[in-house]
């Protein structure tokens, strides 16, 4: 193994074998997040002290290797299991092997990172890294996953080459989900392995990195807490609700739906007090440290075990009645649940009037009544404590905005957020309160400067110790919002943008309320089609809503359902299916790169495409039969396309597979992962997976430029062998077994006939080879079929009212 000491052997790094020491919930899912990025891990942990019962009875000694191992087997049993999904596909697991520290801590010389996840005591960290310290290689990585005890004490007694190779990597729970990742140097750390590191866990393990310093609590969690805990002080203060709390605290503030107290319930309030301890306990300023003592009421809740979530109760508790369940919130000053009320008011409805974060804080802070009152009064706490821990917890206000906006999920940092409101006017606003600003704040606004971020000639400058400094341009993260702030927008219309993202390629941006494909879209993609033919190397599909796309609008075609207009749907679908087949057919190469929920029509716009960068977070399916219909823009054609492409040997039995998309699409079967999707049948050879969810425009524009360069033709239109009438039957007989067994309803089987019906090519022989017309035709006729039926269109009314299934 290279020794990491000069800049050519940091080059020439790689990590492929990891070990993990503690298999508790945090070293369980690091250790199946480094599984899900491709290395193989060791997880180890204590030898236990005694026999369970089941040992005892399968005749077991404490000296059995099942036993002395039991701690990490059983954690990595129960990763596919878990309802936080840590993996991206069971079969996952299999790449981490379980061990134990006594027998196995020899192991370490053989991997090339080592991650300690043990409790959080500073003396067994201490004890755990001279072990490491002892047995592993010169040049090994080694890093703590604290969330707050110092990483330099940590070391203080390893040799300096230990120490150069250290550092926290601190992982938010749960480690796949949360993108957050506070890398904390030591003070001897090379900095050629900070830098590694970074690099290695954005791209690799798709996070997104801040640079903290070695402080308690270190960037998120020392000013969320510190937020938390000033909420509470005004609620206590004024006597606010703990609902009230929650609403003025929510999206309305760009915080998520959770806001504070549910917030606090979902972390466990243990958790909690022990993160606020940690503070309170570590920093010497007197009125710092007032604020992180933990309240008495928090205080109550962990003496009566009313620790949130975990427990079953918290700030709010679910209960069932005769009419369904019920949610409680509990009232601080007599400890007793109610009913929880829910909070109107003329700030938070000026808030919902108006989409996207920024105009909702705006609305709702320029509303004056009592919670946008008790909003400002905590948000100007905040921020000015985000100022005064500036060089003291980061260097970078964009390390904190970001780790804010990754590890707490609000939209907007508290930098960001301070632009956002008028720094000079809410600086005034603040010091005519009574609040003390912190001096370098006062000073860059007497130096004429008006905000921290400043843009200009399409480049992003921020604050940095005094001036304003570039924010690094990272080539391989292209932000439609910069590009279309730089007024790159070739077209546009209300439901989509076609957007010029450099080196000659467009882009084709879904804008459509939860980006839902309606007819402005579909008109959008013709256009877009005629305009990368004339101008452009190439096409790609993506955006940066929260989603790539939930399907079609579904509102739209129950309207004209319901209006009896079978003309305009007929019109409607065949356009749909007209602009896919546009899609397919185009003289330039198309990329497409979804990113989390990718349902029905988002599928059928992903699949014609000639290469799909799935984001890791992609749950990919056809999922119409939830609504009562089928895929009908080309999903199921491309589908049985793609089966005959796979088996184009005309002997081979095409049966098993369509069994098995007949089983995927008649039950609205989702991928739990892009690497799930691909291996559900949905990608080919030519589609990837790409971890980092920002990379993904980029890596699509690499895959269009690619194509281009090869000198691309599309594809010839080509038929596909059906199974026909034989294969039909067999799908019908199926779905017949899982009626009569009561799994699904007559309704269901309505719908998985017509479904056979296309996947099978209709009432042809088999091995007939049909057109992919043939299965539009198809397609859209079992579509306008189901439409009409009652019950479908009840299933759509419940889907739109609720926002999941009925099974009628």
């Amino acid at each position: 193994m290279l020794t990491p000491t000069h800049p050519s052997a940091i080059t020439k790094r790689t990590l492929s074998k990891a070990a993990v020491i503690g298999s508790g919930v945090m070293g369980a899912g690091i250790a199946a997040h480094l599984a899900n990025a491709g290395l193989t891990c060791l997880l180890l942990d204590i030898v236990p002290a005694q026999l369970t019962p089941e040992e005892e009875q399968a005749g077991l000694s404490l000296e059995h290797p099942a036993v002395r191992n039991r701690f990490a087997t059983r954690a990595i049993a129960a990763l596919p299991k878990s309802s936080t999904a840590p993996l991206y596909a069971p079969h996952v697991a299999e790449r981490i092997t379980p061990g134990n520290i006594e027998d196995h801590l020899h192991l370490l010389k053989q991997v090339d990172w080592i991650i300690e996840v043990v409790t959080e005591k500073l003396e067994i960290k201490k004890s755990i890294m001279k072990q490491i310290e002892a047995v592993r290689t010169k040049g090994t990585i080694v890093s703590t996953n604290t969330s707050g005890i110092s990483v330099n004490a940590m070391v203080e007694d390893c040799n300096e080459e230990f120490r150069r190779h250290f550092l926290g990597t601190h992982f938010f729970n749960p480690p796949r989900h949360m993108k957050l990742l506070e890398i904390i140097p030591g003070l001897d750390t090379d900095p050629e392995i900070t830098s590694f590191m970074k690099e290695f866990c954005e791209k690799r393990l798709g996070k997104g990195v801040v640079i903290a310093k070695d402080t308690p609590n270190f960037i998120s969690n020392r000013i969320g807490t510190y937020g938390l805990l000033v909420t509470l002080r005004e609620m206590a203060e004024n006597g606010y609700s703990v609902e009230e709390v929650d609403a003025a605290t929510g999206p309305v503030l760009g915080r998520p739906k959770s806001a504070t107290f549910r917030t606090l319930d979902l972390v466990g309030i243990d958790t909690f007090i022990h993160v606020a301890q940690n503070v309170y306990d570590s920093v010497p300023d007197g009125a710092e440290r007032a604020v992180f003592e933990v309240p008495a009421a928090l205080q109550e809740l962990l003496t009566r075990g009313w620790i949130g979530e975990k427990s079953g109760q918290g700030f709010y508790k679910k209960v069932k009645g005769d009419h369904g369940s019920q949610i409680l919130s509990l009232s601080l000053a007599n400890m007793e649940y109610s009913p929880s009320a829910k909070i109107s008011s003329t700030s938070i409805e000026a808030a919902k009037t108006v989409k996207g974060a920024r105009k909702k804080i705006r609305a709702f802070l320029n509303t004056k009544d009592r919670y946008s009152e008790l909003a400002w009064n905590v948000l100007k706490q905040v921020l000015i404590y985000s100022a005064e821990k500036l060089g003291e917890i980061a260097d970078s206000i964009q390390d904190i905005d970001h780790a804010m906006k990754w590890g707490f999920n609000w939209e907007l940092g508290p930098f960001e957020t301070w632009d956002l409101i008028g720094l000079p006017a809410s600086v005034d606003r603040m010091e005519a309160e009574g609040l003390i600003v912190p001096a370098w704040v006062k000073s860059w606004i007497a130096a004429g400067n008006n905000s921290f971020y400043q843009q200009k000639e399409g480049d992003v400058f921020q604050y940095f110790k005094g001036e304003y400094k570039a924010v690094e341009n990272r080539p391989e993260i292209i932000s439609l919002a910069a590009l279309k702030a730089q007024n790159k927008i070739i077209r546009s219309n209300t439901g989509a943008n076609l957007i010029d993202i450099g080196d000659d390629v467009a882009l084709l941006e879904f804008t459509s309320p939860n980006n839902a494909i309606g007819a402005d879209i579909l008109v959008m993609i013709q256009q877009a089609a005629e305009e990368v033919e004339a101008n452009y190397r190439g096409l790609v599909l993506a955006n940066e809503g929260r989603n790539f796309c939930v399907g079609a609008n579904l509102m739209l075609m129950l309207m004209e359902a319901q209006s009896g207009d079978w003309d305009e749907v007929d019109d409607i679908i065949r356009l749909f299916q007209g602009s896919m087949m546009k899609l397919k057919q185009l003289a330039k190469p198309v990329a497409a790169a979804p990113h989390r929920m990718t349902l029905g029509g988002g599928v059928e716009a992903c699949l014609p495409a000639d290469r799909i960068i799935f984001s890791a977070e992609t749950y990919f399916g056809l999922v119409e039969t939830g609504v009562g219909l089928i895929p009908a823009g080309g999903g199921c054609k491309e589908l049985v396309r793609m089966t005959s492409d796979r088996f184009s040997d005309q002997q081979a039995d095409l049966q098993p597979e369509l069994n098995r998309i007949f089983e995927m699409i008649a039950l609205a079967k989702t991928s739990s992962s892009g690497h799930e999707a691909l291996k559900m049948g949905y990608g080919r050879s030519q589609d990837r997976v790409v971890m980092n969810q920002d990379y993904r425009i980029y890596e699509a524009k690499q895959a269009v430029l690619e194509l281009d360069r090869e000198g691309y033709t599309p594809a010839p239109a080509g038929k596909a062998r059906v199974a026909g009438r034989d294969g039909r039957a067999v799908l019908q007989l199926g779905a017949l077994d899982m009626k009569q067994s009561g799994y699904i309803s007559e309704h269901d089987y309505l719908i998985a006939k017509k479904l056979a019906h296309i996947l099978a090519g209709g009432d042809v022989p088999a091995g007939t080879l049909v057109s992919e017309q043939y299965l539009l035709d198809l397609e859209r006729e079992a579509f306008l079929s189901l439409l009409g039926e009652v019950k479908t269109q009840q299933r759509m009314q419940h889907m739109l009212a609720k926002g999941k299934p009925l099974r009628n």
